[in-house]
Formats: structure tokens, sequence, C-alpha cells
């Protein structure tokens, strides 16, 4: 599953005051409705937005492009 996605919708959950099942909820049924995972499996969709992500950021790790996307 795109690492940089789960980090980023649930640092969003947080934000909305959603915690336990309610966040794992909101992150992975939003991750089901962009097409980035079907079920508990990775969709090429998902799997195409991890190598751009990674393009895009020089490879680095998600926390470090959460910190300069959504500065707490």
């Amino acid at each position: 599953m795109p690492k940089f996605l789960e980090a980023i919708l649930a640092k969003a959950a947080a934000r909305k005051g959603l915690k336990g099942p309610r966040a794992k909820a909101y992150v992975y049924g939003t991750m089901q409705n962009i097409g980035a995972m079907r079920g508990s499996r990775e969709t090429a969709k998902g799997r195409a937005m991890e190598r751009k992500h990674q393009r895009d950021t020089g490879g680095g790790h998600a926390s470090k492009a959460l910190s300069a996307r959504y500065p707490d």
C-alpha cells in the first residue's frame, strides 16, 4: 500500500478527531475510494502513486515529505 498516502490520511484523520478503528476505517476507506487499494491488496494505481511520490521527493521517507507539506 502507498505508505506516504497512509501517513497523510492518518494525519488527516487525527486532525478530524478520529481515533482507533474509526481512524483506520477513514484511512483505508479513502484509499479504496481513490483506487489505491482493493480490499487488502494494492492496485496498479497505488503502486504508480508510490513510484511517483518516490520520484518527486527524491526517494525520501514519507514523514519528511509530510512535515514539509503539513507542518504542525
